[in-house]
């Protein structure tokens, strides 16, 4: 039943439409949980703001079918380069911001991939609307009430929606973490502030898209030109202020004025400045990810420094460690347990980049652009010895990353892509499984596992891992895989 578009009953409530609050509501879409979607604003967010995805998070979309869509709406990662001279108008250095890798067998995605997030929002809300969800823009929360069943939401408008569980996906002002009064502990990462805009420019800019432009700045600060697919002409600006009482003016003068001082472009060279803010470099995290059934999830529960893209990948891998979790307490018949290991998992992992993310914005700050970032692609991210990592068999351990590999007629993510539990048997016999949310494979030995028995979880991470099958059944039942007697 409806109340005015809105249900009168959900499974799951998710409160922001940015990144985390779509994957999740795509994840849950595609295992049949019912869920309610809503966005105070009254459009998907309208900037670029994170811009970076990593390869891991590259993976996640290819498991929930987004992988192509994105990459046709992206672009690598162009040259930064530098602009010299008393005017800023002569050619400098050109570097590398980020390493570059090839892909190889066991990581297909090898860098980083350059998406503005008001286009990366687009194509995850249409792959939403596909699988048939939709967002409820214009719908503020404002209320929520808890009891032993389940969540009570009220909104701006008087309205309300009871949900078994409430997901809060609204950002690094979260007011769902405000009201359920949990807390954020961190530090500045940078005192002086920044300012963020979009601008469209004119063909005669001295600017092009093949580079990301810099002008490292004077007494007044610096300022940095990053090309974005989707429209020509289109770029993001960041200004970093020297003066750390400086109060950024985001109006489209204030924009303006400071673009002109800082670089050789003139103001008739802008077309339109589309979207504007400014912010603060901190590193905070929150002190819990839960309270009774209530969720906190991206921003919501870590703020990161933009350096090394981090933010966006680590949230949005929020969204797909809980996403899987949720189905199987709701659907599966999974113990209510298995939802603290939400927390246990992926708050260790938020403080770790963090950490790395604020040493990494600190580094450049001294401009000093030699550190070695290959852990920003997340690929090296895990849950060993967690909560729900048991054995290790061949080359891994339970709580790695499953790689991927050739196999004979297709990869084995082909074989992992979809809501369910994989077996892959390397070189050993596959015991019997009787759930059909377990796809079982035995394969010929590959080098990249070694031989063995490897249960891949729903999200792409070994669960468990044996030589022989002792353990895996009573691992099957603690994860909610009823099996047939």
């Amino acid at each position: 039943m409806e109340l005015n578009g809105v249900k009168e009953m959900t499974d799951v409530l998710i409160v922001g439409a940015g990144p985390t609050g779509l994957v999740l509501a795509i994840d849950l879409a595609r295992r049949g949980i019912s869920a309610l979607l809503v966005e105070k604003s009254d459009r998907l967010f309208p900037g670029s703001r994170g811009k970076g995805i990593q390869p891991r998070t590259l993976e996640v979309l290819d498991d929930l079918g987004l992988v192509d869509a994105v990459l046709r709406a992206g672009r690598d990662f162009p040259r930064m380069l530098s602009w010299e001279g008393p005017d800023g108008a002569e050619r400098g250095r050109e570097w590398d911001v980020i390493d570059r890798f090839e892909p190889s067998e066991q990581a297909p995605y090898a860098n980083a991939l350059l998406i503005g997030q008001s286009r990366f929002q687009e194509v995850l809300h249409a792959r939403l609307r596909e699988l048939g969800g939709e967002v409820l823009f214009g719908t503020e929360v404002t209320g929520l009430v808890q009891d032993a069943e389940g969540v009570t939401v009220t909104f701006a408008d008087g309205r309300t929606v009871r949900a078994r569980h409430v997901v809060a996906a609204d950002g690094g002002r979260s007011g769902i973490r405000r009201a359920l009064g949990i807390t954020m502990e961190g530090e500045s990462v940078d005192p002086k502030p920044m300012l963020v805009a979009d601008l469209l420019l004119t063909a005669d800019a001295i600017v092009d898209d093949r580079n990301w432009h810099v002008w490292r700045g004077s007494s007044q600060g610096g300022a940095v030109l990053c090309p974005l697919p989707g429209e020509p002409g289109l770029f993001q600006l960041i200004i970093q202020y020297a003066d750390e009482n400086a109060v950024p003016d985001i109006s489209e003068a204030g924009v303006l004025e400071r673009l002109v001082s800082l670089t050789p472009i003139t103001e008739d060279q802008v077309t339109k400045v589309l979207w504007a803010s400014e912010f603060r470099p901190r590193a905070a995290l929150a002190t819990r990810y839960r309270d009774g059934r209530v969720f906190l999830a991206g921003d919501a529960a870590h703020i990161h420094s933009p350096a090394g893209g981090q933010g966006l990948n680590t949230s949005i891998q929020d969204a797909y460690n809980l996403g899987w979790k949720l189905a199987q307490v709701l659907r599966h018949g999974a113990p209510a347990e298995l939802l603290d290991t939400y927390e246990e998992e992926r708050r260790p992992i938020a403080a770790g980049v963090l950490g790395m993310s604020t040493r990494l914005h600190r580094h450049r700050l001294l401009g000093e652009n030699s550190l070695s970032v290959e852990e920003t692609r997340q690929l090296a991210l895990g849950y060993r010895g967690g909560p729900l990592a048991i054995g290790r068999a061949g080359v891994l351990e339970a709580g790695d990353r499953a790689p991927d590999g050739s196999l004979p007629g297709g990869r084995v993510f082909d074989l992992l892509r979809g809501p369910h539990f994989t077996l892959l048997a390397f070189a050993t016999p596959a015991p019997a499984i009787t759930s059909a949310r377990v796809q079982v494979h035995e394969l010929g030995a590959y080098e990249a596992y070694g031989r063995g028995l490897f249960l891949v979880r729903p999200d792409g991470y070994i669960g468990w891992a044996g030589q022989d099958a002792a353990g895996l059944h009573d691992y099957l039942a603690r994860v909610g895989v009823t099996e047939r007697p």
